[in-house]
């Protein structure tokens, strides 16, 4: 529970926040196992131990892995019959919380498990998972996870990899036909892989059926159980020292007709007979591609998960910092400001708190979602189209909101900051790729952006000719309210001379909604209608128009996004039962909502959504509701649920305060002694006035 203190705004007796309550809403669903998993990571065991050369944090996360193993903390999404429990979420939300201990523990950890072993469970067969999967769990086979082709990152499709039937053998052949085909970026490829999990076309017949999955074995088994020699056929380059996570062995391979047998191939979704007949259970070669790569969704979503984590972790250290660091006198002259209480330290670092919270409660929804997929409980086609195109809208967010929230604390912290043993610079190191990994973050808003298209299509599809009579009317009069000086001015005559009623009106959830929802609508119409011309356009043309229009989808998908994530936060208000508690955080949720707001003024008052007096509305009530929650921030980052020991970052452990203190005591013993030098400008100050006085 928080202390009682006094809101600097407004003079009365803060309210009390109930961290436990507030922690519970965060964790979400699978509370405890995100708690004992991060617990885990104390153990000294999992903590990263800065200084380690490039081999040495290699192999030390390679131990880690068995640590893991040992504690049976891998198995949780798996079978039954395999040791596991068929928890997809809670073995995901485990997972996420290792980037507590080494954010390369939780990236190789998610290769083995989420990746690898992963793809063997979902696009193999029940054979595939009694031979291949006991292996993979108990890390007896470390295996990669060979998608990426250097010259084709997210274009999976067009990958350049062939697996080719020769039913005279009854055999895959793999082979990598040029440079740009190799596999590139492959955790576990480098040193201690010894199976990949390779996508492939898959040609029989001289028919290419597209990607598909193959189990390979790539290296030799030593006798010590590591893994040995390069199989024939099998080359591989080590990548060598990164920009982070160097605790993991990434790499590249190639193949040189690899032969692997037929039951190697993962056949869940297409299958090769012996005679080399292809069959599948889905038609369409798209949305059985499609299909395949969807199964694979959990990388994107356990990397929203983590860079969740790390943005916590970043604001804690910064918040507790901000509330113990002094620098500069203010109205006492014995007396230094506390950093958190500037407001441009309190505009820097509270909406990223906002957005923060913003992000895992939307988080805890993608990840309920990817549970009743995984689970059975909910998967049609249509579930996992959604949940795809949440995780490719979740990706994105989090792990830029990650790479800010980062960066602005470490400056917020000065000098202290830059310190490697306060965990911002490896933070930013480690964390940086996760904008790429799983989907480049703006491919996967395009792929998001496509979606609403389709949706906006569909929904236009629907309607009758009165409906469609009704939308045009209706369009045509918005056109002429929001789009015209006449709205605008109308606009600002209501609001003139009342900015306590426009504050009253913003902050209202209905008109925050009606905002951010408004934008999606409108940017998706405009986006439609700029590509109806596209539709029957030849080829050249379509994608010349496509592309004219590329970064205003993503900008939609980004705002669709956005609103996601106000909606996940006003879900969640409403399961906080204490009042205190519950107007902390609404005003927590309107600083996110607002800032969102602030960010794009621009559109809003181009189109004429919004007034001039209005949008400086917006930017005065954001100060007023950073000095309303200023005393509680610290009960905000408490409630992340991670202590000082978690986050290892020594400024945040409450030697700041204890520096600060020593120094206050000091010039308090030295001022009561008498013996305070007197400045030159005290001095100086008292001279004239002396000589004023005469």
């Amino acid at each position: 529970m928080s202390t009682t203190l006094t809101s600097p705004e407004t003079g009365t007796t803060n309210l009390t926040v109930d961290r436990a309550a507030v922690n519970a809403a965060l964790d979400g669903r699978w509370a405890g196992l995100r708690r004992e998993s991060r617990d885990l990571c104390l153990e000294p065991e999992f903590r990263r131990i800065p200084g380690l050369t490039h081999p040495e944090h290699r192999e030390r996360v390679l131990e880690q892995l068995h640590g893991l193993v040992r504690r049976n903390a891998v198995q949780r999404a798996f079978p039954e019959r395999l040791g596991g429990q068929d928890d997809h979420g809670g073995s995901l939300a485990r997972f996420e919380e290792l980037v507590v201990g080494d954010p390369s523990l939780q990236i190789k950890a998610g290769v083995q498990w989420g990746l690898f072993a992963s793809a063997i469970l979902h696009l193999g067969t029940e054979r595939h998972h009694d031979e291949l999967l006991p292996g993979a769990l108990d890390l007896t086979t470390p295996g990669a996870f060979a998608m990426t082709e250097i010259g084709h990152g997210s274009d999976v499709a067009a990958i350049g990899t062939t697996a080719t039937y020769d039913p005279e053998t009854e055999e895959f052949v793999l082979h990598t036909p040029f440079r740009a085909a190799w596999k590139e970026y492959l955790g576990n490829a480098a040193k201690d892989g010894v199976a990949a999990v390779v996508f492939a076309q898959l040609i029989t017949r001289g028919v290419n059926h597209g990607v598909h999955a193959f189990f390979t074995p790539i290296r030799e088994v030593g006798p010590d159980g590591r893994a040995g020699a390069l199989l024939p056929g099998v080359s591989s380059e080590d990548d060598g020292l990164k920009g982070g996570l160097n605790g993991i062995d990434n790499g590249r391979l190639a193949f040189d007709h690899v032969r692997v047998p037929r039951r190697n191939l993962l056949n869940r979704y297409g299958d090769v007979s012996a005679d080399g007949t292809y069959s599948s259970s889905i038609d369409s070669p798209g949305r059985r591609f499609f299909t395949m790569l969807g199964t694979l969704v959990q990388g994107r979503v356990s990397l929203s998960g983590a860079a969740n984590a790390v943005s916590k972790m970043a604001l804690a250290t910064a918040i507790r910092y901000g509330n113990e660091r002094r620098q500069f006198t203010a109205d006492d002259p014995h007396t230094e400001t506390v950093l958190l209480d500037y407001q441009r330290h309190q505009r820097r670092l509270l909406p990223l708190l906002a957005r923060t919270y913003a992000a895992q409660f939307n988080h805890n929804h993608l990840l309920q979602r990817f549970h009743e997929v995984f689970s059975g409980e909910f998967d049609t086609d249509a579930d996992r189209e959604d949940l795809e195109t949440l995780a490719a809208a979740s990706k994105p967010t989090t792990t830029w909101l990650c790479l800010e929230a980062v960066q602005q604390a470490r400056e917020a912290c000065g000098g202290a900051g830059y310190m490697a043993e306060n965990k911002f610079t490896g933070w930013h190191s480690d964390m940086d790729v996760y904008a790429t990994f799983e989907g480049d973050n703006n491919v996967l808003l395009q792929l998001v952006g496509k979606r609403l298209l389709t949706d906006y299509g569909r929904s236009m599809a629907r309607m009758d000719v009165a409906g469609t009579v009704r939308y045009v009317a209706d369009r045509a009069a918005d056109m002429t309210l929001h789009r015209t000086p006449l709205r605008r001015a109308a606009q600002s005559i209501s609001d003139f001379g009342s900015a306590a009623r426009s504050a009253m009106e913003i902050r209202e959830p209905a008109v925050q909604r009606e905002l951010l929802e408004e934008r999606v609508e409108t940017m998706v119409e405009v986006i439609a209608d700029a590509l109806r011309h596209a539709k029957d356009a030849p080829a050249d043309e379509a994608a010349r128009i496509f592309n004219e229009n590329q970064n205003d989808l993503i900008e939609a998908a980004r705002a669709h996004a956005d609103l996601l994530q106000w909606e996940a936060f006003t879900e969640a208000l409403a399961t906080i039962k204490d009042a205190d508690t519950k107007k902390v955080l609404t005003w927590l949720r309107d600083l996110f909502g607002l800032v969102t707001i602030e960010h794009n003024l621009a559109w809003y008052l181009i189109n004429g959504r919004i007034s001039s007096q209005r949008a400086r509305t917006v930017t005065s009530y954001i100060n007023r509701l950073l000095a309303r929650l200023r005393p509680y921030a610290l009960d905000l980052v408490e409630s992340f649920g991670y202590s000082p020991e978690h986050v290892g970052a020594t400024i945040g452990t409450g030697v700041e305060k204890q520096r600060q203190d020593e120094s206050r005591d000091y010039y308090r013993r030295l001022r009561a002694s008498g013996s305070e030098p007197v400045s030159e400008k005290a001095l100086r100050d008292a001279e004239k006035k002396a000589v004023r006085s005469r």
